[in-house]
């Protein structure tokens, strides 16, 4: 009943007015005196703090608690630590199915049902998520022939507070995340990687941000660095933004020139068409249409920055040899169009022509890690947020990076 193996059940203790039953147990002869770390056989050092609990799972309305010795052992490579037990983790103060239920019901439930259902605080739900993800972490080898990695930053709480994260494209799975958007969260990886696997990526692909960029090129100089045509294309998208605000401006300065319902038209019009330059031309409305045809032909400058942004989308659209040679006419376009923010744009898509390229080539992009940071805020919102950055990435490994317990009975 209680989920114990190669042990000794000594004595059961039932306490009607606090609803608890107390199972005093043993480890079996063989399974004593073992580090709690590294579970090597150690000589005795005392016999610690004397007994001690671990709740297990309820039985029922009841409270379940193994109580035990807790004696202290030598450890050569960890010195005095607790011996180890078979039905707990080392340093923690619920056994093994109680930790795997609380980590499953966390990754599948939010806050209050994990803390109502198990009867425990939100904090210590936080500990054993962090507790149950790092031995699952320990157990694998989760770089384990990884080729080609997305790399990617994600906002987790306000003030400026995030994470890096890398995913594997191959098993589409999260295999790191670390606290900070910089270059030094970026080496970390590479120092979990090691310099053996660093030279084994084949593709990288990110946001072509300087701090991703830089650390890529020092640590895997081989490596395929693709460009993420969202990005890319996001910046012809604020681009276009720059030229309607400025014909909104004109329009406006008209506007209050003249005097009517005719002389606001224009402004009006203008300033209801910013969905219609953004989405792409199979996506519109009739409606839409028909104002893009109208700013068409009444500003023709903010119609040719439309039709400069949806030349930028259709290189990727297309892809490989034909995509190159879209790019080629893009770039000449943009840097002759007499319009400053895609002049700019133009230079920002030369500086990362061989990314693009290389995108365009291998069809890799950052749609997989931008899913992955989807369900990241999910498992924040589901959380109702944590103020531990070690416990959302614990429930992000368990949850995105296959290591979710199963429950006890399924094992």
């Amino acid at each position: 009943m209680i989920a114990v193996r190669k042990t000794v059940v000594e004595n059961v203790a039932h306490d009607q007015e606090s609803e608890t039953v107390v199972v005093s147990v043993r480890p079996a002869r063989g399974q004593r005196q073992l580090c709690g770390i590294c579970k090597k056989r150690c000589p005795r050092y005392d016999g610690g703090a004397g007994r001690r609990r671990w709740r297990s799972l309820d039985c029922g309305v009841h409270k379940v608690f193994l109580e035990a010795e807790a004696p202290r052992v030598t450890c050569r490579d960890h010195g005095v630590v607790v011996a180890a037990v078979l039905w707990a983790r080392h340093d923690a103060g619920h056994t093994f199915a109680f930790d795997d239920t609380v980590a499953w019901l966390a990754v599948k439930t939010s806050k209050t049902a994990v803390t109502q259902l198990m009867r425990i605080a939100w904090r210590s739900v936080g500990a054993i998520v962090a507790r149950v993800s790092a031995d699952g972490l320990a157990a694998v080898d989760r770089f384990a022939n990884v080729r080609r990695i997305g790399i990617d930053e994600i906002s987790y709480k306000r003030n400026s507070h995030y994470l890096t994260v890398v995913v594997d494209h191959d098993t589409r799975r999260l295999i790191w995340a670390s606290v900070g958007r910089d270059m030094a969260a970026v080496h970390s990886f590479f120092d979990a990687l090691g310099e053996e696997r660093c030279t084994q990526i084949t593709h990288i692909s990110s946001d072509s941000a300087d701090w991703i960029e830089r650390v890529v090129k020092r640590r895997c100089p081989e490596a395929i660095h693709c460009a993420d045509p969202f990005h890319v294309v996001s910046w012809a998208q604020l681009a276009l933004d720059e030229v309607r605000s400025e014909s909104l401006r004109r329009a406006r300065a008209l506007a209050r020139r003249g005097r009517g319902q005719r002389s606001r038209g224009p402004a009006l019009e203008l300033w209801r068409s910013r969905h219609a330059l953004w989405k792409n031309p199979e996506n519109l409305t009739e409606h839409q249409a028909a104002r893009l045809a109208w700013i068409a032909k009444t500003d023709p400058r903010l119609h040719r920055a439309y039709l400069l942004k949806e030349g930028l989308r259709y290189v990727f659209a297309a892809g490989g040899e034909e995509g190159k040679e879209a790019l080629e006419r893009w770039l000449s376009w943009a840097k002759r169009c007499r319009i400053p923010s895609f002049v700019k744009v133009a230079r920002q898509v030369e500086t990362r022509r061989s990314q693009i390229e290389a995108t365009l080539d291998h069809g890799l992009s950052n749609a997989l890690i931008e899913s992955t940071n989807t369900k990241i805020r999910l498992l924040t919102r589901i959380a109702f947020g944590f103020k531990n950055a070690d416990a959302l990435i614990g429930l992000a490994m368990l949850a995105l990076g296959g290591f979710c317990p199963s429950l006890p009975h399924a094992v």
